[in-house]
This record gives C-alpha cells, sequence and structure tokens, in this order.
C-alpha cells in the first residue's frame, strides 16, 4: 500500500515483506494485562523447576535501533524483555507481541509519546512473565524452559507503520513500527533465534493482529527451523454493525487507515504458516466497543449489560448470540484446515494467554476438559487436532467473566 507524505497520519506504506505485511489494519484497541499475584524475585530461570514464584526480566533496549530508524512515536528507542532458556527449550523460542492499541490521529499519537505505549523512558524497566510467557512447569507445561521475549509495543499501529516524521504541535512523531519490528527480529537472530528448532510467534488483542499480520515474515526468517508457527490471542476484531445500525468501529478509525481496512478475516486467507485462533466469543472489549460503542447511545441497560454480561436481558443476549456467529462465520474458513488450531470459548474476557488463572491453572476455562495451555500445546506439538468451540454463553460453567466498573478506555 503506498503512503503519500502528506497524509502520514492516514496511510501506512508498505515496506517489503510478504502480502500479509502490507494489510493494514483499521481498528484500535486496548489491551489490559493482569499481572499475576505472585511474589516476584530476580533469579535464574531454572529456579522455576523447584519454585512457586514468577520472575521479573529486564528490559532491553535495541541499541542500533536509531542507524535504521526504528524509532518508538517519540524517537527514543524501541525494547523488548528476554529470559533465556534453558534445558531441552535452550534451541527453541516464544516471540509475544505486546498489545496496546492505535492512535487513530496526530493529538492521540502525541499525547501516546508520554506513555509506554508510546515512549521507552517511560516503559517499566522490569516485567513479570506470567501466563504464556511463565517459566514455572505448573503455569506453562510446554513452553517454560523456552527462550521468550515480550516485545514492547511502542509505534501505536501494531508494528505496521513505516513513514518518515510528521510535526505537531511543535514536536516529531515517528510512525515507525515495520521498522521496529525488523530492527527486534534482527537483534533476536542474533542473539540465537537464527538457530532455533522450534518457534511461536504470539500476541494479544492489538499484538494479536500484529502476529497476523506478520506471521509468514517470522516464518520467512527462520528457513531453517523445523516447526514455525503463529497465535493471536483476542485478536480477531469483527466487522460488523453496532446496536444502532452503524459500522462505528470503521467509520471512527477509518483516520488511522484512509484507503482500504483489513480485518482479521481477510487477512487469514492468505496466511500460509501454521496458526492457532484463540478468542472468546463474547470478547469484553469489543462487546463495549464494536457492539456497542459509545457513539451509539447505548441505554442504560445496555451500559449494565456492557460491564458484566451476567446483567443482560434476553434481548441483549440476542445480539452477542449475533457477534458470536459473525465470529464463527469469519474463521469458517480456517476451520478445515489440519495445520490450523481453534479454541473459541463462551466467556466474557479478553486476552486470555497472558493471565495465570486462564492460561493453565486449576480454575482455567477448558472446552472438553481442555485448558487453553494445553489445547496450544497439543496443537503446536501435533499430539492431536484442536478445533475446540464452545457453545454459546451460559454454557461453560469453567468460564471466568470480567465484571467492569468502567468500560474499557479507548
Amino acid at each position: 500500500m503506498a503512503a503519500t507524505r502528506q497524509h502520514l497520519h492516514h496511510l501506512w506504506r508498505r515496506r517489503g515483506g510478504s502480502a500479509t505485511t502490507s494489510a493494514v489494519v483499521g481498528l484500535v484497541f486496548l489491551v489490559f494485562s493482569a499481572v499475576g499475584l505472585f511474589v516476584l524475585t530476580s533469579r535464574s530461570p531454572e529456579s522455576a523447576l523447584n519454585s512457586t514464584e514468577s520472575i521479573l526480566v529486564d528490559l532491553t533496549l535495541v541499541n542500533n535501533a536509531k542507524e535504521k530508524g526504528a524509532l518508538c512515536l517519540d524517537g527514543t528507542l524501541p525494547g523488548y524483555h528476554f529470559l533465556k532458556g534453558f534445558g531441552s527449550g535452550a534451541d527453541k523460542w516464544l516471540i509475544h507481541l505486546e498489545g496496546g492499541g492505535w492512535c487513530r490521529n496526530l493529538e492521540l499519537c502525541s499525547a501516546r509519546k508520554q506513555t509506554e505505549l508510546g515512549s521507552s523512558n517511560h516503559m517499566e524497566k522490569q516485567v513479570p512473565f506470567i501466563g504464556i510467557l511463565s517459566n514455572l512447569p505448573s503455569q506453562n507445561p510446554d513452553f517454560y524452559n523456552w527462550n521468550k521475549v515480550k516485545v514492547r509495543y511502542c509505534d501505536g499501529a501494531s508494528f505496521s507503520g513505516d513513514v518518515e516524521t510528521t510535526e505537531h504541535k511543535g514536536t516529531t512523531l515517528y510512525f515507525r513500527g515495520l521498522r521496529i519490528w525488523e530492527a527486534i527480529m534482527d537483534d533476536l537472530l542474533l542473539k540465537g533465534l537464527a538457530n532455533a528448532k522450534k518457534a511461536l510467534l504470539t500476541g494479544c488483542s492489538a499484538g494479536g493482529l500484529a502476529t497476523y499480520i506478520h506471521c509468514d515474515d517470522f516464518k520467512a526468517l527462520l528457513p531453517k527451523t523445523k516447526t514455525v508457527k503463529c497465535m493471536a490471542d483476542g485478536g480477531f476484531f469483527l466487522d460488523v454493525n453496532d446496536i444502532s445500525g452503524r459500522r462505528s468501529m470503521y467509520d471512527s478509525y477509518n483516520e488511522v487507515v484512509h484507503l482500504q481496512c483489513f480485518f482479521p478475516e481477510e487477512i487469514i486467507k492468505k496466511i500460509r504458516t501454521p496458526f492457532f485462533i484463540l478468542n472468546p466469543a463474547y470478547d469484553a472489549w469489543q462487546v463495549q466497543h464494536v457492539v456497542t460503542p459509545d457513539v451509539s447511545g447505548p441505554s442504560t441497560s445496555w451500559r449494565s449489560c456492557r460491564l458484566d454480561i451476567k446483567k443482560c436481558d434476553s434481548n441483549q443476549i440476542e445480539v452477542l448470540q449475533g457477534m458470536r456467529t459473525a465470529l464463527l462465520d469469519g474463521i469458517r474458513g480456517v476451520t478445515e484446515k489440519k495445520d490450523w488450531g481453534i479454541f473459541v470459548d463462551s466467556c466474557f474476557i479478553h486476552c486470555q494467554s497472558l493471565k495465570d488463572y486462564l492460561w493453565h491453572s486449576p480454575n482455567s476455562p477448558r472446552i472438553n476438559n481442555k485448558t487453553i495451555a494445553e489445547a496450544v500445546g497439543d496443537w503446536y506439538f501435533d499430539r492431536s487436532k484442536v478445533k475446540e468451540i464452545d457453545g454459546q454463553y451460559p454454557s461453560n460453567p469453567s468460564c471466568y467473566n470480567l465484571v467492569f466498573s468502567q468500560p474499557y478506555k479507548l
């Protein structure tokens, strides 16, 4: 997709790579990743074998990123958190792409520069690795001892932008998400990713969408790796009408992508790499901002329903069942692909792989008695086919359903 310099905040252009990379997404969303209730300490990952504690992992900045033009919105260096693998996982890699919404105009992107989502100056110097990033066998039985990376998100466009700079009220903005992706991958290749025998690219929400976009590119980076697969968590955003009958999300974020919007249901038609779709049928973020956005003027009853699915009446549940149907229609084309996996539960939740109590615990959601971690592991290691699609709400008593005091913020 060619971008004009006069409309930097509207268009993104392609900068090499596969056709999937050039697919630009026109939805904005936020990720709220819960921090586990573990006592955190700095120690070696091997100690997880005899521990019940998760681990804090330091932030690494990409020192040569500036010469590659790979910069956060404010011009600071991009970064990631890297936990070295050990034992049988020493030559296996799991890369997680952080999410955190899009900034749809210069005003919002400028404000984002003052946060960890636009500047490495504001990023935490250490973060806990839990869920799919955990180094605890009890939490993460299949990937606990792999090399694991959390890639920080600071470009505001799911690692997809590639334009020069623009000015806004005397400050400079850098839209360099694609260059950030390339610079961090280059750095990781030098640290051992190039010699990986197995690799998994994953991400949550905005990072899940980035996983759809970059999956085939990731595979292309590792031509000698025996097994390369991808898994998107909560990134299958729907192009559906809201309760007022409008495509309000499409219209609202047409500022981000002026020429054309691509949704995951279109992107997945082009992905060649084995892929796993992890998505709740009643994604809480989408219920609040796709089905019942503020611009649709939700009634008082809808305001209660969008905060707590148990407070939805029968008519509202019927609307949400339509959302579930749209999701299942969107993935129908890949349900028969033998090397693809699916786990669609009936929970009112958003992003499940980075929460220890959802990924793999005695209280985790299950379909056919499998936790999400077990389902993903069975798919990745070809232990069994995984096409797990839950029944309609409220059929699954193992679901963990969020209750909000206020909706997710845009």
